[in-house]
């Protein structure tokens, strides 16, 4: 190594110390506000909304807890339903995705709209009497998702996978 990369190796070494950079990590209190948010379920299996619905806690969770205390009715949240997801919310399916439907019952509780595209329901042939009490049926998903964007909500789809391996075997 000649004297000029070692004084730009140097150099590197300087600019990241002076950088702050920290030898261990650090928790960071983000300072959140409320929250406007619109999810966008649209699944290949019907059983990924149940895996989709712990978005929703790692949403909510966080900021009813400490230090942000938020009441649900700060966060204004909706659940636009348009996959094959959508026979979990037809009441005789009830029985086989019970554990689903009360979770999906209980965020509608603390204020979460569940959302169920038309066009879809009619694809399914469903009608509105089909469907979980909670559940408002609305014309078309990429309408209603294109308007809640424009009302200034964040769009997230959850992104759903296979899992392989368990968290023990991953560590």
């Amino acid at each position: 190594m000649n004297a000029f990369s070692i004084t730009r190796v140097l150099s590197v070494i300087f600019l990241i110390m002076a950088s702050g950079l920290r030898a261990e990590p650090q928790f960071v209190q983000t300072p959140y506000t409320e929250q406007k948010v619109v999810f966008d379920f649209y699944f290949d299996e019907p059983e990924k909304a149940a895996s989709a619905l712990y978005w929703i806690r790692a949403l909510l969770s966080p900021l009813l807890d400490d230090p942000y205390g938020y009441a649900p009715e700060f966060m204004d949240i909706k659940v636009v339903i348009h996959g094959t997801e959508i026979v979990t919310l037809a009441k005789h399916n009830y029985e086989k995705y019970h554990d689903t439907v009360e979770r999906m019952r209980y965020y509608a509780e603390l204020g979460v709209e569940f959302k169920v595209c038309g066009l879809a329901a009619e694809d399914y042939g469903y009608r509105l009497k089909d469907f979980q009490g909670f559940v408002q049926v609305i014309p078309s998903a990429i309408t209603e998702l294109a308007h809640w964007q424009l009302q200034g909500y964040a769009l997230i789809k959850p992104e759903v996978m296979a899992k392989k391996h368990s968290i023990e075997e991953l560590r």
